[in-house]
């Protein structure tokens, strides 16, 4: 509709951009010119115009066509308002008023005068003779001049809309969660919907102008530039990387133009490669799952059946040799009953419960719980440098890697060394987790085969699924397993999704400690974590609290408290059931501890903000 009044409108009509090239035109314009279809397609160069009118003789006689068309480009990249008039080869007289726009480019208008000339002329060799004409000229021009004043002004109207419809793209490709932009035939941008850095963090977000390599960075530019090159060259393509700085998982599609540029699309998608990750292990699981069930059954039977036989030989009057060969029968089905054991363990359902895990708190239960298991010569030791926040984890599943991975770190040490547990985020994307030992690192066939199941460099002492097991609990997560040597031994690293847990849900909590100082540590991480706080100093008064009060959410209290009532007495006496949590620095062998751990959750002192969120959160959901 649009073109079709333009091509209403008298006069002739192009309008260009910021790169010379034609955005739209009207009829009368390329008639008018005499031009050929493809000057006035959108896109075409001005240039182009410029020599194929001065090849035709529209400039008079010119020695150098390429000088004449320079001496046009740099007037017309000055983008400054013009008029003048032209005569033509053939005799017509054109104006030609130019505006430009405020992006670049510009809009004219030609108008045929050559009438307004010619009357002019008549005018000025017969004033006399023809007064009567020149009246009616006047009236002619004054009508031409109504015209022409409604055609600027729909020429203004054409403008403003235009205005607004880039307006609204431009804000459509701002809101996309996506980096949007068109690169020209020289790899510069020319269009770009500004979120290049939310994409790629780093990067610049004012690009246009800049070439890509630029943009992007060499390291980047290298990994798309083969890309690129095929989009340059008719082809499209969509692939995806990882990223350098925090090992995002990013989607480019590059497609052409048709007009010797590209379209850019680049999406951050690692929260979709990691579900998808997570699904496609859950799917491997399920048919493993389904080929070893009856399998393992039916061993299962067989090797209930070889012990009963066993047993039954024992029994007999056999020589000492022959109960030599009935135990070794006995103890190699039992270790086939194990490791029937470790296969339902594997394929069995194991679905990851997610829920705010407070790392520290999760890695240093890990040392005390593995440091019993170490030979004396071999030291554990934590290295975390994650933030002090909870974070949304199978806490359960995370601790049984990671001391599988410890045990069998102390197993490569042998009777001296050291493990080694480090824990640390890759940007906002990850978390990386590594266990080192000093042993003799991993063979070449260990590093190949390793996440194999039932390759085991332990002989009859390892079952070979111990790591396999790891691998499948970090893809269940929709994280990466990976191993290397490092120049004191070996190293796993786990990397895991990083998402921080939700905040806790707002309410009143009742902090029973009897310690001034304590209690106000205590209140100040509440107040930081949304809570309102009331206090209380013994049991009694938290009783008489809770009585009064119908509005507690949750019951923080010391298990030592002043007076004869313990934190303990405080639970049982409450009238209802409120969600308690117990703190104590008590050790785990006094038996006030011990029973607290049966009744409620149990925070031992000192305690970070991050082990009081994780817990809260669990008990205020």
């Amino acid at each position: 509709m649009t073109t079709a009044g333009l091509n209403l409108i008298g006069q002739g009509l192009s309008i260009y951009d910021s790169q010379l090239r034609m955005v739209v035109s009207n009829r009368p314009f390329q008639e008018m010119f005499d031009l050929p279809d493809r000057l006035v397609q959108p896109g075409a160069f001005f240039h182009d115009t410029i020599r194929y009118l001065a090849e035709l003789g529209e400039y008079g006689d010119v020695a150098d066509v390429d000088t004449i068309v320079e001496q046009r480009v740099q007037q017309a990249l000055a983008f400054e308002p013009h008029y003048m008039e032209r005569v033509r080869a053939n005799g017509q007289v054109i104006s030609v008023e130019g505006a430009p726009l405020p992006k670049g480019g510009w809009v004219a208008v030609y108008t045929d005068i050559t009438n307004t000339k010619q009357a002019e002329a008549l005018l000025r060799a017969r004033s006399e003779e023809l007064s009567e004409q020149l009246l009616d000229r006047a009236e002619e021009l004054t009508a031409t001049n109504r015209k022409l004043a409604a055609t600027i002004s729909a020429l203004e109207e054409a403008k403003r809309q235009l205005t607004e419809i880039e307006a609204r793209t431009r804000m459509t490709t701002e809101m996309m969660p996506a980096h949007i932009a068109h690169l020209d035939s020289e790899g510069r941008y020319d269009y770009s919907n500004r979120r290049l850095s939310t994409v790629l963090p780093g990067r610049p977000s004012d690009i246009l102008g800049m070439h890509i390599s630029q943009a992007l960075g060499s390291a980047t530019y290298l990994r798309v530039e083969a890309h690129l090159q095929n989009a340059y060259c008719g082809e499209p393509s969509v692939f995806e990387f990882n990223e350098d700085q925090d090992s995002r998982r990013i989607r480019v599609s590059f497609t052409p133009d048709g007009e010797g540029g590209v379209y850019v699309m680049s999406v951050d998608i690692t929260e979709e490669t990691q579900a998808r990750v997570a699904l496609q292990q859950t799917r491997r699981r399920a048919m493993a799952a389904q080929m070893t069930s009856g399998l393992a059954h039916d061993f299962s039977n067989l090797l209930t059946i070889i012990l009963g036989i066993q047993s039954r030989l024992q029994k007999m009057d056999l020589p000492e040799s022959a109960r030599e060969l009935v135990a070794a029968t006995q103890q190699t089905a039992r270790r086939g009953g194990q490791l029937l054991n470790r296969i339902a363990d594997m394929t069995g359902s194991r679905t990851p419960q997610p829920k705010a895990t407070d790392m520290r708190g999760l890695l240093e239960d890990l040392r005390i719980l593995a440091s019993p298991s170490l030979p004396r010569g071999v030291g554990l030791s934590v290295v975390n440098t994650l933030p002090d926040e909870a974070l949304m984890l199978d806490p359960g599943m995370v601790q049984d890697a990671l001391l599988n991975l410890v045990l069998n770190a102390r197993d490569a040490c042998g009777g001296s060394g050291q493990v080694t547990i480090s824990a640390h985020t890759i940007g906002t994307i990850w978390i990386e987790i590594a266990v080192s030992d000093t042993g003799p690192g991993f063979s070449t066939e260990a590093l190949d085969k390793a996440l194999n199941p039932f390759f085991t460099t332990k002989g009859d002492k390892g079952s070979g699924l111990g790591l396999p097991m790891v691998y499948d609990t970090v893809k269940l997560a929709g994280g990466d397993l990976s191993l290397r040597n490092t120049p004191s031994g070996a190293s796993v690293v786990l990397r895991l999704p990083y998402r921080p847990a939700p905040p806790v849900q707002e309410g009143l909590v009742l902090l029973v400690e009897d310690s001034d100082a304590l209690r106000q540590d205590f209140r100040d991480m509440l107040i930081d974590l949304g809570f309102t706080v009331i206090e209380a100093t013994s049991a009694d008064e938290a009783l008489a609290l809770t009585s009064d009060l119908n509005d507690i959410a949750l019951v923080l209290s010391d298990i030592r408290l002043e007076g004869d009532a313990t934190g303990l007495d405080l639970l049982t006496r409450m009238r209802s059931r409120l969600p308690t949590i117990l703190m104590t620095s008590l050790p785990y062998s006094d038996p006030l501890h011990r029973e607290a751990l049966t009744r409620a959750p149990v925070l031992r002192k000192p305690f970070t903000r991050a082990q009081l969120s994780a817990l809260l959160r669990s008990e205020v959901a």
